[in-house]
Protein backbone atom coordinates (compact mmCIF):
# COMPACT_ATOMS: atom_id res chain seq x y z
CA UNK A 1 0.00 0.00 0.00
CA UNK A 2 0.70 3.49 -0.84
CA UNK A 3 0.53 4.81 3.11
CA UNK A 4 3.02 2.06 3.80
CA UNK A 5 5.57 2.83 1.40
CA UNK A 6 5.59 6.68 2.51
CA UNK A 7 6.08 5.69 5.97
CA UNK A 8 9.13 3.71 5.51
CA UNK A 9 10.82 6.30 3.00
CA UNK A 10 10.02 8.54 5.83
CA UNK A 11 12.07 6.50 7.86
CA UNK A 12 14.79 6.35 5.56
CA UNK A 13 15.09 9.77 4.97
CA UNK A 14 15.05 10.34 8.99
CA UNK A 15 18.31 7.96 8.74
CA UNK A 16 19.99 9.42 5.73
CA UNK A 17 19.11 13.10 7.71
CA UNK A 18 17.59 14.82 4.58
CA UNK A 19 15.53 17.48 6.34
CA UNK A 20 13.13 18.59 3.46
CA UNK A 21 12.04 14.92 2.25
CA UNK A 22 11.46 14.24 6.04
CA UNK A 23 9.66 17.20 6.58
CA UNK A 24 7.70 16.78 3.28
CA UNK A 25 6.82 13.16 4.13
CA UNK A 26 5.44 14.38 7.34
CA UNK A 27 3.18 16.90 6.36
CA UNK A 28 1.74 14.51 3.78
CA UNK A 29 1.27 11.73 6.32
CA UNK A 30 -0.56 14.54 8.37
CA UNK A 31 -2.63 15.17 5.65
CA UNK A 32 -3.54 11.71 4.88
CA UNK A 33 -4.39 11.37 8.34
CA UNK A 34 -6.42 14.60 8.25
CA UNK A 35 -7.95 13.17 5.29
CA UNK A 36 -8.97 9.31 6.57
CA UNK A 37 -10.12 11.69 10.37
CA UNK A 38 -12.78 13.92 8.16
CA UNK A 39 -13.94 10.62 6.33
CA UNK A 40 -14.81 8.47 9.00
CA UNK A 41 -12.91 9.26 12.33
CA UNK A 42 -9.80 7.65 13.37
CA UNK A 43 -10.02 3.84 12.41
CA UNK A 44 -10.51 4.55 8.31
CA UNK A 45 -7.87 3.44 6.32
CA UNK A 46 -7.51 6.05 3.02
CA UNK A 47 -7.48 3.31 -0.17
CA UNK A 48 -4.28 4.17 -2.62
CA UNK A 49 -6.74 6.04 -4.51
CA UNK A 50 -7.66 8.52 -1.88
CA UNK A 51 -4.03 9.05 -0.76
CA UNK A 52 -3.28 10.04 -4.63
CA UNK A 53 -5.89 12.79 -4.26
CA UNK A 54 -4.43 13.84 -1.37
CA UNK A 55 -1.22 13.52 -2.93
CA UNK A 56 -2.78 15.96 -6.01
CA UNK A 57 -4.15 18.34 -3.68
CA UNK A 58 -0.52 18.81 -1.64
CA UNK A 59 1.00 19.15 -4.92
CA UNK A 60 -1.69 21.75 -6.22
CA UNK A 61 -0.88 24.04 -3.03
CA UNK A 62 2.51 24.15 -3.80
CA UNK A 63 1.88 24.89 -7.36
CA UNK A 64 -0.04 28.05 -5.82
CA UNK A 65 2.44 28.59 -3.53
CA UNK A 66 5.56 29.29 -6.30
CA UNK A 67 3.26 31.65 -7.90
CA UNK A 68 2.79 33.57 -4.80
CA UNK A 69 6.11 33.47 -3.70
CA UNK A 70 7.62 34.42 -7.50
CA UNK A 71 5.03 37.33 -7.50
CA UNK A 72 6.69 38.69 -4.00
CA UNK A 73 10.05 38.21 -4.70
CA UNK A 74 10.49 35.54 -2.65
CA UNK A 75 12.31 32.77 -5.08
CA UNK A 76 14.23 31.05 -2.34
CA UNK A 77 10.85 29.68 -0.78
CA UNK A 78 9.77 29.00 -3.92
CA UNK A 79 12.97 26.79 -4.62
CA UNK A 80 11.91 25.10 -1.28
CA UNK A 81 8.13 24.66 -2.40
CA UNK A 82 9.44 23.27 -6.10
CA UNK A 83 12.08 20.57 -4.27
CA UNK A 84 8.47 19.63 -2.04
CA UNK A 85 6.59 19.24 -4.98
CA UNK A 86 9.07 16.89 -6.60
CA UNK A 87 9.48 14.83 -3.63
CA UNK A 88 5.67 14.45 -3.59
CA UNK A 89 5.24 13.66 -7.10
CA UNK A 90 8.07 10.50 -6.77
CA UNK A 91 4.35 8.89 -5.39
CA UNK A 92 2.19 9.75 -8.31
CA UNK A 93 2.03 7.18 -10.63
CA UNK A 94 3.38 8.41 -14.66
CA UNK A 95 2.30 11.68 -15.96
CA UNK A 96 0.51 11.06 -19.33
CA UNK A 97 2.04 13.58 -21.95
CA UNK A 98 -0.18 16.12 -23.39
CA UNK A 99 -0.48 14.61 -26.55
CA UNK A 100 -1.77 11.61 -25.03
CA UNK A 101 -3.95 13.44 -23.12
CA UNK A 102 -5.50 15.21 -25.86
CA UNK A 103 -6.41 11.95 -27.84
CA UNK A 104 -8.40 10.83 -24.92
CA UNK A 105 -10.59 13.83 -24.47
CA UNK A 106 -11.66 13.62 -28.39
CA UNK A 107 -12.67 9.54 -27.91
CA UNK A 108 -14.27 10.57 -24.71
CA UNK A 109 -16.16 13.44 -26.11
CA UNK A 110 -17.17 11.09 -29.37
CA UNK A 111 -17.93 8.07 -26.39
CA UNK A 112 -20.18 10.59 -24.18
CA UNK A 113 -21.74 12.67 -27.83
CA UNK A 114 -20.81 15.70 -26.32
CA UNK A 115 -21.47 18.88 -28.64
CA UNK A 116 -21.40 21.93 -26.98
CA UNK A 117 -19.87 23.56 -23.92
CA UNK A 118 -22.64 22.84 -21.63
CA UNK A 119 -21.75 18.97 -21.71
CA UNK A 120 -18.19 19.79 -20.18
CA UNK A 121 -19.33 18.25 -16.81
CA UNK A 122 -20.60 14.68 -18.42
CA UNK A 123 -16.89 14.82 -20.33
CA UNK A 124 -15.02 15.60 -16.88
CA UNK A 125 -16.85 12.97 -15.26
CA UNK A 126 -15.64 10.41 -17.54
CA UNK A 127 -12.33 11.64 -17.80
CA UNK A 128 -11.67 12.21 -13.92
CA UNK A 129 -12.04 8.22 -13.47
CA UNK A 130 -9.91 7.57 -16.40
CA UNK A 131 -7.17 10.06 -15.74
CA UNK A 132 -7.55 10.61 -11.85
CA UNK A 133 -3.70 10.69 -10.62
CA UNK A 134 -2.50 10.37 -14.03
CA UNK A 135 -2.86 13.92 -15.50
CA UNK A 136 -3.35 17.29 -14.17
CA UNK A 137 -7.09 17.54 -14.15
CA UNK A 138 -7.04 21.48 -14.43
CA UNK A 139 -5.40 20.82 -17.69
CA UNK A 140 -7.84 18.26 -18.64
CA UNK A 141 -10.35 20.61 -18.06
CA UNK A 142 -9.37 23.34 -20.12
CA UNK A 143 -8.36 20.86 -23.32
CA UNK A 144 -12.05 19.84 -22.47
CA UNK A 145 -13.25 22.97 -22.97
CA UNK A 146 -11.40 24.19 -26.26
CA UNK A 147 -12.26 21.06 -27.46
CA UNK A 148 -15.99 21.65 -27.49
CA UNK A 149 -15.78 25.67 -27.83
CA UNK A 150 -14.40 24.51 -31.61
Amino acid sequence: MLKEKIQEDLVGSQKEKEELKVSTLRLLIAAIKNFEIAKQGTSYQASDEEILGVIQKEIKQRKESIEQFKVGGRQDLADKETKEMEILQQYLPEQIGDQEIEKIVVETIQKVGATAAADIGKVMGALSQELKGKADLSMVSQIVREKLSS
